[in-house]
């Protein structure tokens, strides 16, 4: 079984069905011009929230959101539909939420922008495959979502159901000494009748929460993001922090 996409499998569903909303023939620069100018809009404000808060946005986090190869893996950028696909998912009791929103690919406090790379492995020998994102947060909500977090793994062991599907077990795992703060922690999914555990470590570099999903079908003790990789990535946080 190969397991090529980045996000969890749940994520890909709704990326179809937003696929199919992309319609409408209008061309032209009169088109063309009011979506140029509600973009640059966008992009504005987003940089306003980001100075007031001191974090990063949506440019200055791609810029050190690792691509390409690093240490064992191969990040690549994800298309935005598969992006935008996963947010808003919702958990079915109120404590698990962190863990829904994760899963999406998005923390559960808003963040000012956030960036996705899917990770491929670089030898054919290393089963795991997945994702990272890094959500921009002011340090005092970056440290809210870390707290909130660490608080549904601990009331969460039963799991809790999102978008139809059950999630029937949550464990902790060892946290790497890694960033300011870290948690680890395993989902297990029900995906039609397959369980798929699915491994988690999210760190916290300042205001920036860098999230590393994996899943190793062949052998789930080794499905987390090796620390290597997990490091490389905080390095790149550090020196843009300064």
């Amino acid at each position: 079984m190969k397991l090529r996409r980045a996000l969890p499998i749940l994520a890909v569903l709704p990326a179809l069905l937003a696929a199919t909303a992309c319609s409408g023939d209008s061309t032209g620069s009169a088109a063309a011009k009011p979506k140029a100018s509600a973009k640059q809009s966008a992009e504005e404000k987003e940089a306003a929230e980001a100075k007031r808060l001191g974090a990063f946005d949506g440019k200055a986090l791609e810029k050190i959101a690792i691509t390409g190869k690093s240490a064992g893996f191969d990040a690549e950028k994800i298309a935005r539909t598969e992006v935008e696909a996963g947010r808003g998912m919702e958990a079915d009791r109120k404590a698990c939420q962190p863990l829904a929103s994760l899963i999406g690919g998005f923390t559960h406090l808003p963040a000012v922008t956030t960036v996705h790379r899917s990770l491929q492995p670089g030898e054919a020998s290393n089963a795991t495959v997945g994702s990272m994102w890094l959500a921009s947060h002011g340090k005092s909500d970056a440290t809210r979502v870390m707290r909130e977090l660490r608080t549904a793994v601990t009331e969460c062991p039963k799991g809790f159901k999102t978008l139809g599907l059950t999630y029937g077990k949550v464990e902790t795992l060892p946290a790497p000494k890694l960033g300011d703060e870290a948690v680890g922690y395993r989902i297990t999914g029900d995906i039609g009748k397959q369980k798929v555990p699915m491994t988690y470590t999210v760190v916290r570099s300042g205001g920036v929460v860098a999230a590393f999903y994996g899943v190793n079908m062949l052998d789930p003790k080794k499905a987390a993001i090796p620390e290597g990789f997990v490091q490389a990535q905080l390095d790149r946080i550090a020196d843009a922090t300064g």
